[in-house]
Protein backbone atom coordinates (compact mmCIF):
# COMPACT_ATOMS: atom_id res chain seq x y z
CA UNK A 1 0.00 0.00 0.00
CA UNK A 2 1.40 3.37 -0.68
CA UNK A 3 1.00 6.40 2.37
CA UNK A 4 0.37 9.44 0.81
CA UNK A 5 2.27 12.56 3.37
CA UNK A 6 0.01 15.29 3.24
CA UNK A 7 0.65 18.77 4.09
CA UNK A 8 0.15 19.88 7.88
CA UNK A 9 -2.01 22.48 10.00
CA UNK A 10 -4.93 22.18 7.26
CA UNK A 11 -8.57 22.28 7.80
CA UNK A 12 -10.26 19.19 8.79
CA UNK A 13 -12.11 19.36 5.40
CA UNK A 14 -9.48 20.26 3.47
CA UNK A 15 -8.41 16.24 3.84
CA UNK A 16 -11.41 15.36 3.25
CA UNK A 17 -11.22 17.19 -0.25
CA UNK A 18 -7.86 15.07 -0.72
CA UNK A 19 -9.77 12.08 -0.40
CA UNK A 20 -12.13 13.25 -3.06
CA UNK A 21 -9.31 14.19 -5.51
CA UNK A 22 -7.05 10.92 -4.53
CA UNK A 23 -10.50 9.12 -5.27
CA UNK A 24 -10.45 10.65 -8.68
CA UNK A 25 -7.07 9.81 -9.68
CA UNK A 26 -6.55 5.95 -7.90
CA UNK A 27 -4.48 3.84 -9.44
CA UNK A 28 -3.56 1.50 -5.82
CA UNK A 29 -4.53 1.07 -2.23
CA UNK A 30 -3.54 4.63 -0.88
CA UNK A 31 -3.22 4.83 3.18
CA UNK A 32 -3.50 8.64 4.74
CA UNK A 33 -3.62 10.10 8.39
CA UNK A 34 -3.60 13.66 9.78
CA UNK A 35 -4.55 15.34 13.37
CA UNK A 36 -6.59 18.65 12.86
CA UNK A 37 -6.97 21.25 15.48
CA UNK A 38 -10.76 20.66 17.27
CA UNK A 39 -13.53 20.29 15.05
CA UNK A 40 -16.85 18.89 14.75
CA UNK A 41 -17.64 17.34 11.39
CA UNK A 42 -21.46 16.19 11.01
CA UNK A 43 -22.93 14.15 7.96
CA UNK A 44 -24.61 15.73 5.34
CA UNK A 45 -28.50 14.88 6.14
CA UNK A 46 -27.55 16.27 9.58
CA UNK A 47 -29.78 19.24 11.33
CA UNK A 48 -26.28 20.89 12.53
CA UNK A 49 -28.50 22.40 15.53
CA UNK A 50 -29.47 19.21 16.65
CA UNK A 51 -26.26 17.35 16.56
CA UNK A 52 -23.97 20.50 17.77
CA UNK A 53 -24.08 22.55 20.72
CA UNK A 54 -22.80 25.62 18.63
CA UNK A 55 -22.53 28.50 21.63
CA UNK A 56 -20.04 26.13 23.41
CA UNK A 57 -18.10 25.51 19.89
CA UNK A 58 -18.34 29.49 19.14
CA UNK A 59 -17.43 30.41 22.37
CA UNK A 60 -14.25 27.67 22.59
CA UNK A 61 -12.77 28.13 19.19
CA UNK A 62 -14.27 24.89 17.77
CA UNK A 63 -14.36 24.96 13.88
CA UNK A 64 -17.80 23.47 12.47
CA UNK A 65 -18.21 21.59 9.26
CA UNK A 66 -20.36 19.76 6.86
CA UNK A 67 -19.05 16.45 5.11
CA UNK A 68 -20.51 15.29 1.33
CA UNK A 69 -20.68 11.43 3.17
CA UNK A 70 -23.64 11.01 5.60
CA UNK A 71 -23.66 9.32 9.31
CA UNK A 72 -23.09 10.81 13.01
CA UNK A 73 -21.17 13.86 14.04
CA UNK A 74 -17.58 13.19 15.10
CA UNK A 75 -15.27 15.62 17.69
CA UNK A 76 -11.86 15.69 16.27
CA UNK A 77 -8.55 17.26 18.17
CA UNK A 78 -4.46 16.97 18.26
CA UNK A 79 -5.24 14.06 20.05
CA UNK A 80 -7.53 11.85 17.48
CA UNK A 81 -5.61 10.48 14.95
CA UNK A 82 -7.63 10.92 11.39
CA UNK A 83 -6.79 7.87 9.16
CA UNK A 84 -8.39 7.07 5.28
CA UNK A 85 -7.82 4.35 2.71
CA UNK A 86 -8.57 5.26 -1.06
CA UNK A 87 -8.69 1.87 -2.85
CA UNK A 88 -9.43 1.50 -6.70
CA UNK A 89 -11.53 -1.73 -5.73
CA UNK A 90 -15.19 -1.19 -6.19
CA UNK A 91 -16.21 -4.43 -3.61
CA UNK A 92 -16.13 -1.90 -0.91
CA UNK A 93 -17.45 -3.93 1.57
CA UNK A 94 -14.95 -6.17 1.02
CA UNK A 95 -12.54 -3.05 1.17
CA UNK A 96 -13.73 -1.68 4.11
CA UNK A 97 -13.75 -5.06 6.90
CA UNK A 98 -10.37 -5.69 5.57
CA UNK A 99 -9.57 -2.20 6.69
CA UNK A 100 -10.70 -2.97 10.09
CA UNK A 101 -9.13 -6.41 10.11
CA UNK A 102 -6.15 -4.11 8.96
CA UNK A 103 -6.11 -1.32 12.13
CA UNK A 104 -7.46 -4.00 14.70
CA UNK A 105 -4.34 -6.02 13.95
CA UNK A 106 -1.93 -3.05 14.30
CA UNK A 107 -3.11 -2.47 18.09
CA UNK A 108 -3.36 -5.87 18.75
CA UNK A 109 0.33 -5.80 17.43
CA UNK A 110 0.87 -2.92 19.76
CA UNK A 111 -0.93 -4.75 22.92
CA UNK A 112 -4.06 -3.60 22.80
CA UNK A 113 -7.09 -5.90 23.00
CA UNK A 114 -8.77 -4.65 20.13
CA UNK A 115 -11.76 -5.91 18.25
CA UNK A 116 -13.93 -4.97 15.58
CA UNK A 117 -17.61 -4.27 16.14
CA UNK A 118 -20.73 -5.34 14.26
CA UNK A 119 -21.16 -1.35 14.14
CA UNK A 120 -17.57 -0.88 12.18
CA UNK A 121 -15.65 0.59 15.14
CA UNK A 122 -12.89 -0.58 16.97
CA UNK A 123 -13.38 -1.62 20.51
CA UNK A 124 -10.59 -2.20 23.39
CA UNK A 125 -12.06 -3.58 26.40
CA UNK A 126 -16.02 -2.94 25.34
CA UNK A 127 -15.46 0.96 24.72
CA UNK A 128 -14.86 2.34 20.91
CA UNK A 129 -11.62 3.83 20.50
CA UNK A 130 -12.48 4.14 16.46
CA UNK A 131 -15.11 5.07 14.73
CA UNK A 132 -15.01 4.16 10.71
CA UNK A 133 -17.49 4.84 7.60
CA UNK A 134 -17.43 3.87 3.77
CA UNK A 135 -18.80 5.00 0.48
CA UNK A 136 -18.56 3.74 -2.95
CA UNK A 137 -17.34 5.71 -5.76
CA UNK A 138 -17.63 5.06 -9.35
CA UNK A 139 -13.79 4.73 -9.35
CA UNK A 140 -13.31 2.66 -6.15
CA UNK A 141 -13.80 2.91 -2.32
CA UNK A 142 -13.04 5.52 0.77
CA UNK A 143 -12.64 4.34 4.00
CA UNK A 144 -12.17 6.89 6.38
CA UNK A 145 -12.17 6.48 10.43
CA UNK A 146 -10.81 8.03 13.76
CA UNK A 147 -8.44 6.68 16.20
CA UNK A 148 -8.85 8.02 20.12
CA UNK A 149 -5.10 8.22 21.12
CA UNK A 150 -5.64 11.57 24.22
CA UNK A 151 -8.46 12.89 22.91
CA UNK A 152 -10.27 15.95 25.43
CA UNK A 153 -13.45 13.82 26.21
CA UNK A 154 -14.42 17.00 27.81
CA UNK A 155 -14.58 18.87 24.72
CA UNK A 156 -15.78 16.33 23.10
CA UNK A 157 -19.19 15.67 25.35
CA UNK A 158 -19.57 19.66 25.29
CA UNK A 159 -19.08 20.20 21.79
CA UNK A 160 -21.63 17.08 20.13
CA UNK A 161 -25.05 16.19 21.55
CA UNK A 162 -26.63 13.60 20.05
CA UNK A 163 -30.23 12.69 21.16
CA UNK A 164 -31.38 10.63 23.84
CA UNK A 165 -32.87 8.11 21.47
CA UNK A 166 -29.19 7.57 19.63
CA UNK A 167 -27.47 7.37 22.95
CA UNK A 168 -29.92 4.45 24.55
CA UNK A 169 -30.06 2.84 21.39
CA UNK A 170 -25.91 2.01 22.67
CA UNK A 171 -26.87 1.25 26.37
CA UNK A 172 -25.53 4.58 27.73
CA UNK A 173 -26.63 7.77 28.87
CA UNK A 174 -23.70 10.17 26.96
CA UNK A 175 -20.98 10.15 24.75
CA UNK A 176 -18.11 9.99 26.94
CA UNK A 177 -20.05 6.42 28.36
CA UNK A 178 -19.02 4.69 25.67
CA UNK A 179 -15.55 5.71 24.40
CA UNK A 180 -12.04 5.53 25.48
CA UNK A 181 -8.57 7.10 24.48
CA UNK A 182 -5.72 4.71 23.69
CA UNK A 183 -3.47 6.53 26.16
CA UNK A 184 -5.76 5.00 29.08
CA UNK A 185 -4.18 1.42 28.66
CA UNK A 186 -0.91 0.04 30.43
CA UNK A 187 -0.28 -0.74 26.54
CA UNK A 188 0.16 2.93 25.35
CA UNK A 189 3.30 3.43 28.02
CA UNK A 190 5.88 1.73 25.77
CA UNK A 191 4.78 3.55 22.83
CA UNK A 192 3.57 7.62 24.46
CA UNK A 193 2.53 9.45 21.53
CA UNK A 194 0.08 9.83 19.03
CA UNK A 195 2.99 10.04 16.79
CA UNK A 196 4.66 6.63 18.00
CA UNK A 197 1.02 4.67 16.88
CA UNK A 198 1.20 6.84 13.29
CA UNK A 199 4.12 5.31 12.67
CA UNK A 200 3.63 1.72 13.65
CA UNK A 201 0.13 2.04 11.57
CA UNK A 202 2.15 3.52 8.30
CA UNK A 203 5.20 1.04 8.76
CA UNK A 204 2.72 -2.23 9.15
CA UNK A 205 0.52 -1.38 6.55
CA UNK A 206 2.53 0.90 3.80
CA UNK A 207 5.36 -0.30 1.49
CA UNK A 208 6.86 3.42 0.64
CA UNK A 209 5.62 7.11 1.01
CA UNK A 210 5.40 10.02 -1.22
CA UNK A 211 3.94 13.88 -0.99
CA UNK A 212 1.68 15.30 -2.66
CA UNK A 213 2.68 17.83 -5.45
CA UNK A 214 1.88 21.30 -5.92
CA UNK A 215 -0.16 20.85 -8.55
CA UNK A 216 -2.39 18.10 -6.28
CA UNK A 217 -2.29 20.52 -3.52
CA UNK A 218 -4.17 23.41 -5.65
CA UNK A 219 -6.07 20.94 -7.09
CA UNK A 220 -7.46 20.24 -3.51
CA UNK A 221 -7.67 23.81 -2.44
CA UNK A 222 -9.81 23.96 -5.48
CA UNK A 223 -12.22 21.25 -4.05
CA UNK A 224 -12.46 22.51 -0.55
CA UNK A 225 -14.41 25.36 -1.73
CA UNK A 226 -17.35 23.15 -1.80
CA UNK A 227 -16.98 22.40 1.97
CA UNK A 228 -16.10 25.73 3.08
CA UNK A 229 -19.74 27.72 1.43
CA UNK A 230 -21.66 28.67 4.31
CA UNK A 231 -25.11 27.18 1.85
CA UNK A 232 -23.54 23.68 2.27
CA UNK A 233 -22.25 23.73 5.96
CA UNK A 234 -26.02 25.15 7.15
CA UNK A 235 -27.58 22.33 5.00
CA UNK A 236 -28.92 24.09 2.12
Amino acid sequence: MLHILPPTNRRLVWYLAMEEYLAQNVQEDMFVTWVVSPTVIFGRHQVMEAEVNMAYCQANGIAMYRRKSGGGCVYADEGNLMMSLVSPNKHSEQVFQSFLDSVSGVLRDLGFAAVKSEHNDIMVEGYKVSGNACYALPTGTIVHGTLLVNVDFDALQHAITPSVEKLAKHGVKSVRQRVANLAQYAAFDSIKTIEGVNVHLINTLCARTRTLTREEIAAIDEIEKDYLNPQFIAGK
